[in-house]
């Protein structure tokens, strides 16, 4: 493919934006650990909530949804639609109290609930195997994205395609810390948004798709347009709505979607100016990922089954492209081949932004976990704020190496995304009831980890190893049961954490009142929130799909929720 002088423009006029931001915060965001890892505490919720949209908006997002259109049809979204439920959880009853703790990072969580020597493993060990480990695998599925659309794009080699898209990104986070981040997020959403959208609309009115009534109206598309499985086929509707809905949102802990809130979404929160700065920025986010962005990535799965489709059709489109890149995946990256000088551009450069947001993000997210719950805490507690954005910066330049490292060995997105699920399967409800059930302690947190991460491996080698056919929702609903049973048996057979402990962390958290108060004011909130949100996602559907009877419906449901939700706003926030 070839740029133009026009698309070359404006990716290069991104990057240097998004390095003067960096280099524009950078001195004060050095000057300590809080400014580099959480921005002094004074961000508002609008930008807040943005940031965590970008984060989320990763380049490998698009073709995970538009290779899950492709094997499943729309209704397959519903792997990740579920999270809504663990959104507007963290939203309406958990966003207040992580603000209120004070806390630096969501690790240091178990040194304020729990207490003694188990408490302090706790914490250093997640500190490594999140803030590293997980988080490289997860960076690594950024990276493949990273690989696929360089090579679609500009016919780079994956090796090129991780050089340039990761230099830039580790450069920028280590010189601006979360200020930069956060700042280059707004500029990188705002692009990401317009490119997905006006892409959308060029290549649905393409001779070849001719109108968004001609796509639909395609036999092979309108079989994957329905918004929810056959519910006469329960080999098809149980392992896809049933299961997410049922089991999934609760249970299971995904990275921007664990129940009570954790990692980078955590670390927004605690940048929050207050708790109310901290509800809206999480509730802004949980609507705009959920009922905003979806729909785009959607008709453009739906498109690619037409220009492409099967995987033979991609394979001789692009045939100097390794075979095992080869997924449904890369459809959406090779459906953006059509689009003209200058909007072809700024979707390139959507693309970037998005894979930016998101590696910037789990930089210095990981790199918090590094320096203060690990290199602070347990190697040089005495280290000067000097010393601690310098390991920060190390920590992060190190973190993406390995990162593109293992992005050469992956394949396709949905591989790492099944495979973390499978990991956090069963501990998503310890995380939720560890705010107010006080029998769980840190060995209850540990044998929840050990747990699920064996009943992961062994699945894991299972399946690759052929020993044995057993559906994915089958071994998440195995590991949940088995996993949540451990580690509820460990919180009754351990000494719960000491009285004293206790009384501090309610006291902090919960103002030493009721940890009760306004419980069911909030679950309207809960409610109303769910219910708003996926009215506002199935009206846009509807609506494109001109069936304007459920598009009212919903859109009246929308309303409803809404008002009830103003109403009772006041107390649900209090």
């Amino acid at each position: 493919m070839l740029l133009s002088f026009v698309d070359w423009s404006i990716i290069i006029a991104f990057f240097v934006i998004s390095l003067g931001i960096g280099v524009y915060v950078s001195k004060k965001s050095g000057k300590s650990a809080k400014n580099f890892f959480l921005s002094g505490r004074n961000m508002p919720w609008w930008l807040l909530g943005i940031s965590m949209v970008a984060t989320t908006f990763a380049a490998d997002t698009p073709g995970l949804v538009a290779g899950i259109v492709r094997n499943d049809g729309v209704y397959g979204n519903w792997v990740w639609w579920s999270f809504l439920l663990t959104g507007m959880l963290t939203v309406f009853f958990y966003s207040k109290l992580w603000r209120k703790s004070e806390i630096t990072t969501d690790l240091e969580f178990y040194e304020l609930r729990y207490s003694g020597k188990s408490a302090a493993f706790l914490r250093g060990f997640r500190a490594i195997y999140l803030g590293v480990f997980f988080n490289i695998v997860i960076m690594a599925t950024v990276c493949l994205a990273a690989i696929k659309i360089g090579h679609v794009m500009f016919d780079f080699s994956a090796v090129e395609s991780l050089v340039v898209s990761c230099s830039i990104t580790v450069l920028y986070s280590m010189l601006g810390g979360l200020k930069g981040v956060i700042l280059t997020d707004f500029v990188q959403f705002a692009i990401a948004i317009t490119g997905s959208i006006w892409a959308t609309l060029y290549i649905v009115q393409m001779p070849e798709i001719g109108g968004i009534d001609q796509l639909l109206s395609i036999p092979e598309v309108q079989s994957k347009t329905s918004l929810f499985p056959d519910f006469s086929n329960p080999e098809v509707y149980i392992p896809i709505l049933i299961v997410p809905l049922a089991v999934q949102w609760w249970s299971v802990w995904y990275p921007g979607a664990e129940p009570g809130g954790g990692g980078y979404i955590v670390q927004r929160m605690l940048a929050a100016k207050n708790t109310k700065h901290a509800t809206l920025a999480t509730l802004l986010f949980t609507v705009v990922h959920y009922a905003v962005r979806p729909w785009p990535w959607i008709i453009i799965g739906l498109a690619s089954l037409v220009i492409f489709p099967d995987l033979s059709s991609l394979a001789a489109a692009f045939p100097n492209l390794d075979e095992n890149y080869i997924k449904n995946d890369l459809a959406y990256a090779a459906m953006l081949s059509y689009l003209p000088p200058g909007l072809l551009g700024l979707v390139v450069t959507s693309l970037i932004a998005a894979f930016m947001s998101t590696i910037s993000t789990h930089l210095n997210w990981g790199s918090s976990y590094v320096v203060n719950d690990f290199y602070v805490r347990f190697l040089k507690p005495e280290a000067s704020e000097f010393n601690k954005v310098l390991v920060g910066r190390l920590s992060t330049l190190v973190m993406m190496i390995c990162s593109a490292l293992l992005a050469l060995v992956l394949e396709e997105a949905k591989q790492a995304f099944d495979l973390l699920l499978q990991i956090g399967a069963g501990t998503g409800l310890l995380f939720i009831l560890r705010w107010f059930w006080n029998r769980i302690n840190p060995y209850s947190e540990i044998a929840a980890m050990l747990s699920s991460f064996i009943i992961a491996a062994v699945f894991f080698i299972g399946r690759s190893y052929a020993l044995w056919d057993i559906e994915p929702y089958v071994e998440l609903i195995f590991g949940v049961v088995v996993t949540t049973i451990v580690w509820v048996l460990v919180s009754l057979l351990t000494k719960p954490t000491d009285e004293s402990t206790i009384k501090a962390f309610e006291e902090r958290v919960f103002d030493g009142s009721n940890k009760y108060k306004n419980f069911k004011y909030k679950f309207i909130g809960f409610a109303c929130g769910v219910c708003g949100v996926y009215a506002v996602l199935f009206a846009t559907g509807y609506f494109i799909y001109s069936d304007f009877l459920l598009f009212t419906i919903a859109s009246s449901i929308c309303l409803l929720s809404t008002g009830i939700l103003i109403a009772n706003w006041k107390r649900i926030i209090n």
